[in-house]
Parts: C-alpha cells; sequence; structure tokens
C-alpha cells in the first residue's frame, strides 16, 4: 500500500505548532516529539501494528505501544517491521523526501528527538530539509539549526495492511 506523503505534510503543518486533543501531550512527561511524528505518520498510513511489546500503536494513554512515544523504539520498530503498518530503513540524507522521519542523538548513544521532514531542497542537505515537531515545537525549522552526534534518517518505504 502506498504511504500518502501528503497527508503526512497536511497533518504536520496542521498539528506542528499546537496539539491535536484526541492524543494525550507527553511534553511534561518526557517530551512529546515522537508522539507527534507517530501521528503524523499515521495520517499518512492509516495503518496500526497492535503486535503486543513491539507494535507501533494508540489507542489512549495507558493503551499504546512504546513505539509510538519512545524515539528509540519507533526507530528500531520502522526498521524492522514486517507486519502490518508503516515500514521503511535508514538510507543517507540526500534520499530525503516529504513524510520522512530523521532522528536525533544527542548523546551519541541513544535516539531520542524525532522529526518529520516537511520539506527538501533539490538536492537534500542539512541547510535546505525543514522539519516539522513537537517538544520544542517547530514548522519549517531548518535541519542545520540543530546541534547533535548522530543523525539517522528513515525513510518511509510504504505500508503493509
Amino acid at each position: 500500500m502506498a504511504y500518502n506523503r501528503q497527508a503526512t505534510l497536511n497533518y504536520a503543518r496542521k498539528w506542528a505548532l499546537s496539539r491535536n486533543p484526541d492524543y494525550y501531550d507527553f511534553e511534561q512527561i518526557g517530551g512529546d516529539c515522537t508522539n507527534f511524528a507517530s501521528q503524523c505518520l499515521y495520517a499518512g498510513a492509516g495503518v496500526m501494528n497492535y503486535t503486543p511489546d513491539t507494535g507501533w500503536y494508540y489507542s489512549a494513554l495507558n493503551d499504546r505501544a512504546a513505539a509510538w512515544t519512545s524515539a528509540d523504539y519507533f526507530g528500531k520498530f520502522l526498521i524492522n517491521n514486517n507486519g502490518a503498518g508503516p515500514y521503511g530503513r535508514i538510507l543517507p540524507l540526500y534520499s530525503a523526501e516529504i513524510g520522512d522521519l530523521i532522528q536525533l542523538s544527542f548523546d551519541g548513544i541513544e535516539f531520542s528527538h524525532t522529526l518529520v521532514v516537511v520539506q527538501t531542497g533539490f538536492s537534500p542537505a542539512p541547510d535546505n530539509i525543514l522539519i516539522a515537531c513537537h517538544t520544542y515545537d517547530s514548522l519549517d525549522r531548518p535541519l542545520n539549526t540543530y546541534y547533535y552526534n548522530e543523525l539517522r534518517f528513515i525513510h518511509i518505504d510504504g505500508v503493509r495492511i
């Protein structure tokens, strides 16, 4: 099934600087960046993965997968998902497209921040990739304004039903 990048972009633009009341705001308990990225991805994928422990889903605050709100688990889910829902792979940053995801590691050990790509230049690079995210709410923020030790770019390849 095709991934609807335009739906992801539309959702990101609508909610980057506010909160969708259908989802809990994790801002005060660890950050809301991956919750927001998951919402954006779901807008473009339309399919969750309800596999216990290793899936990616949100039904309520106390009924969700770790991958919905944890950057590290989210990246691992996308890269390793062979079941329902979105799946992707790590590619070089110059492959970035709207609706793809970038994860940052500030300590060089664990990926702890997730960004949604909302615009790229002709030849995608940190100075012309614009992102949307929560925690430090941003829309159209250039990637090169972040300070990080490591970056992981996840290209969304598609969605399985």
